[in-house]
């Protein structure tokens, strides 16, 4: 098997993640999982897609993270990384799906209007 690549996206974070056979490493910006997230459960929301396909020793993941927060980054990554199981294995993909990895969040930060001081919130109205 060759390294199989897959984007990922959530918010405005994009992931590209690079999966090759080996023994479980993940990198994420040539660093490890533990050091860019150093929250436990950015870490579990990364691992989620091994962790329901029982892979998480089977596979080095090489993850390219840009744009967006770190929770952004995190539910990006996971879409990239079960994106890339289901191309490895179809068979994953009944779990992966079932589980909602291999669901792409739509939501989006709505844009600035002009004549306002955000999306939806006006400035104060002042009748006199």
């Amino acid at each position: 098997m060759e390294v199989v690549n897959t984007v990922g996206r959530r918010k405005a974070a994009v992931a590209r993640v690079f999966v090759k056979p080996g023994k479980g490493q993940i990198t994420i910006n040539h660093k490890e999982l533990a050091t860019y997230f150093p929250l436990e459960i950015l870490q579990f929301q990364v691992k989620q897609p091994l962790l329901a396909t029982n892979t998480a020793e089977n596979y080095d993941i090489a993850i390219n993270l840009d744009g967006g927060g770190i929770k952004g980054q995190a539910e990006a990554a996971r879409l990239g990384i079960a994106r890339a199981l289901c191309e490895i294995d179809a068979e994953m993909r009944p779990v992966l799906k079932k589980a909602g990895f291999l669901t792409r969040d739509p939501r989006e930060v709505e844009r600035k209007k002009p004549g306002q001081p955000g999306a939806r919130r006006k400035f104060q109205f002042s009748k006199r």
